[in-house]
């Protein structure tokens, strides 16, 4: 492994639909970086988590990147996993139930700082009404 490699900066993340317990597969998202706090954003990368909710195949980050946006495309999720959601909610007595036919939050993104050559794994726990983010291991 030559040190080039060694020192690369990368990104993972997986998502965890939190009102199911289960992975979130097949959400959409992109990866975008800048350098500088007020430095433009470019879009780096694409892909979908897979059935385990994760999404490991990110390219790594180009040198000299400061910052990280990851912007989730819930909407799309939430809509085709609609009518589990409203049902486990209404055998719960004091879960929200799916008030529309759209979702609350049609997309999710996440902005964090990075330093050069470390891994940074960034989990989303995602419901239909709230989120919550952390930097993973």
């Amino acid at each position: 492994m030559s040190s080039e490699t060694a020192a690369q900066t990368s990104v993972s993340t997986h998502i965890l639909d939190t009102s199911v317990g289960r992975p979130a597969e097949g959400v959409a998202l992109t990866l975008s970086v800048r350098s500088g706090g007020d430095g433009a954003w470019t879009a780096h990368g694409a892909s979908k988590t897979d059935a385990d909710g994760r999404c490991k195949d990110l390219p790594a980050l180009p040198e000299g990147t400061t910052h990280v946006r990851i912007e989730f495309e819930t909407e799309a999720y939430f809509l085709s996993h609609q009518h589990s959601s409203s049902q486990q909610a209404e055998e719960q007595q004091d879960a929200p139930r799916v008030r529309d036919s759209g979702a609350f939050f049609p997309e999710v993104a996440i902005t964090f700082a990075v330093k050069p050559g470390e891994h940074y794994h960034v989990p989303l726990l995602l419901n239909p009404f709230g989120y919550s983010v952390y930097r993973g291991s």
